[in-house]
This record gives structure tokens, C-alpha cells and sequence, in this order.
């Protein structure tokens, strides 16, 4: 799923190209991408776009009126940016949107069709998105501290519930739990004020430094190469392969749909953290410890 920095990097090269630009024509491929009926989407068409925000993991496309277009990508959706007259592409293409200077793509891989497309009108129901997640980047240690510590969660939990903080998901959680040194299943209740300024310390960082990467990967052109799993990163979606701070193997914790990854020696006083499926199949012969693989 698209994250902070990708929806950042998407943000900014829309913002650059359809601010100031009408909304001429919007076409629903699949009809069931549209999950709102009133206004009707074509109430739409016409108006000029006045804004391009991020509100968590979606992206908010702001037109006159006080109409808003918020599209959620959610796993597999994507955004693609096409010169008026090309053709998008063809199975996978779920919208598009039609605007003074090229057509805007909106995409998903696969066939769940879990992307979705809202159109409300007025500050209210926009504000209906907003899980409450606070934006890291906006707040300072203190209020920091005090949203992780509202609720008693493992760490990986908290820097991904939107409720507490806005556009973490499972990659970067990942990446920031490195960078600060911490067991993604440390409480967060029982972390001390150290450890804590270490972690806010490192969300901030990650965040700015990948939203920067990627921003001069896409060298102004619109965001191409928008996934979870990049060769640059840290431990995320690298399982088996050499941690860059002490060259130990990277583990894993595989629940339902989603991979936790940790550097065992980095982060968790070189203990193996137990799978649930397979620490239970292994049972005794399951690594305690990364210097049993290592």
C-alpha cells in the first residue's frame, strides 16, 4: 500500500500539473470504484481544481464548490499520469479523470478491488476520512509521546494505526523500528523517555529522507515506480538478506496478509521472535536466538 512518502511524491506532481486546471470529463471504467452517489460524479465536471492534499493514505483532489475527489489506493492501486489522447491501460484501468493538459489514470493490480473513489461536498464530509492519526512531522516530541502512549499497543501496531498516527503502514514501520534500535513487538507502555525520543526521532527522519528519495528518483516527472519493497530499505521485504548496520540475516513474522521485518541482532537483543505458523510446526527446533542461524 502506498505510503507517506509515495502519497507525498504523488501529491506534489499533481498538485504541479492539475492546480488551476478544470475537471472536464471524468469516466468510470469499473462502476463499482465509485462509492458515493450523491452529488452525482458528474456534478464534477466543470469545476476547477483549487487543491491537491494528502488526508492519511489518501489522496484529496480539491475542486471549486467545495467539492472533493478522495481516491484511496489501498494495496494495489496506483496513479498514472497520460498525455490527453494516449490510452490508459486497458484491464486494469478502474477511472479516469480529464483534465486541461493530460488525463489522470487511476489503477489497480489484481483483482480484489479494494481502491475506491469518493465524491462529497463541503469540510464535513471530507472530515469523515480522517481517522484522527496525527501527522509526525507536525508535532513535536512531547504529543508524540503522549498518542503513543494512549493506547497500550506493540509498536509495530501503533506507528500503523491511522487512529494514532497518519500514513505509517506496514513498510516504513519497518524501516523507522530500524533505524530506532526497537523490537517492532516492544509495548508502548513500557517504553523509557529515551527510547521514545529515539523513536520519534527516527519516524521523522525516515519519512522526510524517503519522500526526498523518491521526489529526486521521479526527477519531475510523475511518480512511476510507486511499491513497498525497494532495494534501498533497510530490513522491509529483505527477509534472509544481510542486515547494512551488522550484516545479520533479516527476519520475519508472517500474519495474515502482511510480513513484519526486523534486524533480530539490531533490534531485539539478538532473539528470534516466534512465528506463529511456523515456530509452531518447528516447535523445538525453531532458532532461539540469530546466532543460531547467523
Amino acid at each position: 500500500m502506498p505510503e507517506l512518502p509515495d502519497l507525498t511524491v504523488y501529491r506534489e506532481a499533481l498538485a504541479s500539473r492539475i492546480v488551476g486546471q478544470p475537471l472536464v470529463h471524468v469516466r468510470l471504467c469499473n462502476p463499482f470504484v465509485l462509492r458515493t452517489a450523491v452529488p452525482p460524479i458528474g456534478d464534477a465536471e466543470g469545476r476547477c481544481v483549487d487543491d491537491v492534499r494528502r488526508l492519511g493514505k489518501r489522496i484529496v483532489i480539491a475542486l471549486a464548490g467545495e467539492r472533493y475527489l478522495v481516491l484511496h489506493l489501498m494495496v494495489a492501486g496506483r496513479l498514472r499520469w497520460l498525455e490527453r489522447g494516449a490510452k490508459p491501460p486497458a484491464r486494469i484501468t478502474l477511472a479516469t479523470l480529464e483534465f486541461g493538459e493530460g488525463v489522470l489514470a487511476f489503477t489497480e493490480a489484481g483483482t480484489k478491488r479494494r481502491a475506491s473513489l469518493h465524491y462529497v461536498v463541503g469540510e464535513a464530509a471530507l472530515e469523515d476520512f480522517d481517522a484522527g492519526g496525527l501527522e509526525v512531522e507536525e508535532i513535536d516530541l512531547p504529543t508524540f509521546a503522549a498518542r503513543l502512549a494512549s493506547e497500550n499497543h506493540t509498536l509495530k501496531r501503533a506507528l500503523t494505526d491511522p487512529r494514532l498516527f497518519a500514513g505509517i503502514g506496514n513498510a516504513y514501520s519497518d524501516e523507522i523500528l530500524h533505524r530506532a534500535r526497537l523490537s517492532p513487538i516492544a509495548h508502548t507502555g513500557k517504553l523509557s523517555g529515551e527510547e521514545v525520543e529515539r523513536l520519534f526521532a527516527a519516524t521523522r527522519a525516515v519519512l522526510a529522507e524517503w519522500a526526498g528519495r523518491l521526489r529526486s528518483e521521479a526527477g519531475g516527472a510523475f511518480p512511476g515506480r510507486v511499491t513497498a519493497f525497494r532495494p534501498e530499505m533497510a530490513v522491509h521485504g529483505r527477509f534472509g538478506a544481510p542486515c547494512p548496520e551488522c550484516g545479520a540475516p533479516v527476519q520475519r513474522i508472517v500474519y495474515a496478509e502482511n510480513e513484519c521485518n526486523y534486524c533480530a541482532r539490531c533490534q531485539t537483543g539478538g532473539v528470534i521472535l516466534a512465528d506463529r505458523a511456523l515456530s509452531r510446526l518447528l516447535h523445538k527446533s525453531w532458532p532461539r536466538s540469530i546466532d543460531e542461524v547467523a
